[in-house]
């Protein structure tokens, strides 16, 4: 896990500030450079003082509680003991600092991928103001709802179930069958409903993605946009950049399954297979549209690849991640041409056309390819025997459905949180 931390760490920095530094004009590649630095770390420092602790303790379907503000009972400096959290298996737990400083590296970089929306024309201390601001009402409450279970062996007691608090505390509570349908009904709202997302399909691209788009239109577009080029100043930073990403990556979907076990093994090669689907997608695309393929675009297709496999990476089979992949480099291909133009929005590094719209593809294929039917590894349906879901009770149109409220309720809540956030640091420091 700490592996994993340290690769989503080098995503953000330098992986997220190369591939956005080469996209911008050489005038502003030190800004750009600062802000995804400036704000990953911002978040970082905020996710220990309360973040963690309302996104990932007790609380009600949509903030936890302040049981970890500070970091308080990670760890005991007296008996020199760790608290413990859960996994996605009976009996196996990480030590929660671990999982705290994980899911530090979630958070912070998806404040930092927003920068990329409005690049180029936005005051640094805005930026800093809309952070603090998008990332409590926005990021917290979304990562709670779909994520959020408290730590290991919770509620194991069968006469606690009257006073369980909204949450989901992990598989090990689910020792007695009486207790199962209380502890499902407390968990984050998201979850409740059986919305799949295995690293952040929902919590990180389509969140980012759309308070980016709402940054777009409210922040307003360059001077000469649509009527001068802004070609990117150095493909190679941008190359050097997306390949960081991508290795970075790993850790990000492999490690989100907690465990060293096969299905983080699935969520690594599915990640290897979609990523590289979606370079070759995007490329032969671009070669037919416009007579050659370009680095730019195959840097685009990996990131678009990557987007949309992460809420599927171990929750789909092989060639479900390479059919996602596939048709991920051929969607965001259109999100950054087409949609673009008739969204009228100036989104600078396309956040919304690679991160939003991969990441909607992304959670909703979720729905399709995780069906053991399709080759996928179903879900867990009875927590209490780890039995999962079997091909002949699967439905696809179900999962579908559930998918699609998932991303309904985390596009309207981002964006009407993005709207506050921007006006508000608009009127603090125009």
């Amino acid at each position: 896990m700490m592996v994993s931390t340290l690769l989503v760490i080098m995503m953000a920095i330098p992986g997220l500030a190369l591939f956005y530094g080469g996209l911008v004009r050489s005038k502003n590649v030190l800004s750009v450079l600062m802000q995804v630095m400036v704000t990953f770390s911002l978040v970082v420092v905020l996710w220990l003082i309360y973040g963690y602790s309302f996104a990932f303790t007790e609380g009600n379907a949509f903030f936890g509680g302040t049981g970890r503000l500070f970091g308080k009972g990670l760890f005991d400096n007296v008996a020199g003991t760790f608290a413990m959290a859960a996994t996605f298996s009976k009996g196996v737990v990480i030590p929660e600092i671990v999982f705290m400083a994980f899911q530090a590296t979630f958070a912070g970089i998806t404040c930092a991928l927003i920068v990329g929306a409005f690049a180029e024309r936005m005051k640094f201390s805005a930026v800093l103001i809309f952070t603090v601001i998008w990332f409590t009402f926005a990021y917290i409450p979304v990562a709670h709802m779909v994520w959020f279970w408290p730590g290991p062996d919770a509620y194991t007691d069968a006469k606690l179930a009257d006073g369980l608090n909204a949450t989901w505390p992990g598989p090990d509570a689910y020792t007695d069958a009486k207790l199962v349908d209380g502890l499902n009904a407390t968990a984050g709202y998201i979850w409740q409903w059986g919305a799949l997302d295995f690293a952040g399909g929902t919590v990180v691209h389509i969140n980012a993605g759309v308070a980016g788009l709402v940054g777009a239109y409210l922040v307003g577009k360059r001077v000469g946009y649509g009527k001068e080029a802004f070609p990117p100043h150095s493909l190679t930073l941008t190359m050097v950049g997306a390949s960081l990403l991508w290795v970075g990556w790993f850790g990000f979907n492999a490690g989100s399954a907690l465990e060293a076990n096969g299905t983080a093994g699935l969520a690594f090669l599915n990640t290897f297979v979609a990523t590289s689907g979606a370079v070759l997608s995007w490329i032969f695309a671009e070669w037919f549209l416009k007579g050659k393929p370009s680095m730019l675009g195959a840097a685009s297709g990996a990131v678009a690849g990557l987007v949309a496999i992460t809420p599927a990476a171990g929750n789909v089979g092989l060639m479900g991640a390479l059919i996602i992949g596939l048709l991920a480099g051929l969607i965001c291909l259109w999100g950054v041409t087409g949609l673009k133009k008739m969204l009228k929005a100036d989104d600078a590094l396309d956040v919304f056309g690679i991160h939003a719209l991969g990441g909607i593809f992304g959670a909703l294929a979720t729905g399709v390819f995780n069906s053991p039917n399709l080759g996928g590894p179903s879900f867990v349906a009875d927590w209490v025997t780890m039995a999962v879901m079997k091909p002949a009770d699967y439905s696809v149109i179900s999962q579908l459905i559930v998918q699609a409220k998932a991303v309904g309720v985390t596009v309207i809540w981002t964006a009407v949180v993005a709207f506050i956030a921007f006006k508000i640091a608009d009127l603090i420091v125009g």
